[in-house]
Parts: C-alpha cells; structure tokens; sequence
C-alpha cells in the first residue's frame, strides 16, 4: 500500500506544501492558492521523506540564482491530455515564456488553448513544472495558481528584471513577458541538471 506523505517549506513567495509517495514528488502547491490544498488525515507528516530534502535544497538553489533546471524525480497524476500538457510545459527553459496557444500547438492541438489552459491550471507540481511560463498570446499574465503577484515576481526573477525574489515580488510596473523575457538579460546558473519527471500510466 502507498503510504502519502506530506512536508512544508518556507521560500522567499510563501509557504509550500510538498507531496511525495514515499520517493517521488507527487505535488508541490501554495498553501495560500488558489486552490489550497489541506493534508487528509489518511497522509502521513514527515518532512524527511524522500525527496523533500533534494526539493528543498533545489528550489533554494534557484531561488539564489544557482540553478535553472530541476532533477527532482515527479510522478503526475492526471489525464493523458494533462500529462501531454504538462511534458510540453517541464520543457519551456527558464528565462522563456510561451502562450497558451503556442502550447497547445506544441501538445498537438493548435485549436485547443482553452482546454490547455485548463489542463495547466490543474498542475500538481507548480515552479519544477513551470505553468508560471505560459502567458496571454499579448505576453499579458493570465492565471495562475498561486496568485499573479507571484507569477509577476517568477518571471521578472527569472528574466533578470529583478536581482532576488524578494525584489521581484516588490516591483510596481511589471514587464510583459511574450516569447523570450523582454526585460532584462535572463539569468543562467553556473551549472544546472535537466529536470526528469514521470507521469501515470
């Protein structure tokens, strides 16, 4: 039996809730989303578990800007549409941005940017898989599940516009971001892994 465990971290946007099934994350959220996700009783809190403490030490290696990529080993529950959908969003480099329409170009149908905005707002594992990487066709910052002040201060973190999260979240007159970030040289970590993830069959 699949035992569910769950964790927190504290990051310079707010407070994460992590998800792992022993091995493998399985979600990462905003406790303060959108959509807040509570722990069930039936899951076990253990903030040792694999792979919490990789997850912790990447994302505060991106967030001091030494690393771009993630290795964290994901497991995606979803629908085979959503799992398409959310393969062609772990590939949008940092730095960059594509749109919605774009993005269901890419999953195989061009036709289809409101269900593939739908299958990106269902998400599990927000920042290693970068929704906050799909914009408006106009670069505008359309939703985003843990809110678009942090959207905002992603991208102009990522796009160099501001030296730290922190600053970034603090901007006042936010860039739009279409194709490659506009403001700004995009930051590269001085080595990074290519981010691996699996999804459910």
């Amino acid at each position: 039996m699949t035992v569910t465990c769950y964790g927190y971290l504290d990051w310079p946007l707010g407070r994460l809730l992590l998800l792992s099934n022993g091995d493998t994350l399985t979600g990462l959220w905003f406790v303060d989303g959108r959509r807040p996700v509570e722990p069930d009783a039936r899951w076990c809190h253990d903030e040792g578990a694999d792979p919490f403490p990789d997850v912790r030490t990447q994302l505060r290696e991106y967030w001091e800007g030494r690393r771009t990529t993630f290795d964290v080993p994901m497991r995606l529950e979803g629908t085979p549409y959503q799992q398409r959908v959310w393969a062609v969003i772990a590939d949008v480099p940092f730095g960059e941005t594509i749109s919605y329409r774009e993005l269901a170009a890419r999953v195989g149908s061009p036709a289809s940017a409101r269900a593939a905005g739908m299958a990106t707002g269902l998400n599990p594992v927000s920042i290693l898989v970068p929704c906050h990487r799909i914009v408006g066709s106009d670069g505008s910052l359309t939703g985003y599940g843990g809110g678009l002040e942090r959207k905002r201060a992603l991208l102009a973190f990522e796009s160099g516009a501001a030296p730290d999260l922190a600053a970034a979240l603090r901007l006042e007159d936010p860039p739009l971001f279409a194709g490659v970030a506009t403001t700004g040289t995009p930051r590269r970590a001085p080595s990074g892994r290519e981010s691996r993830h699996s999804s459910s069959s």
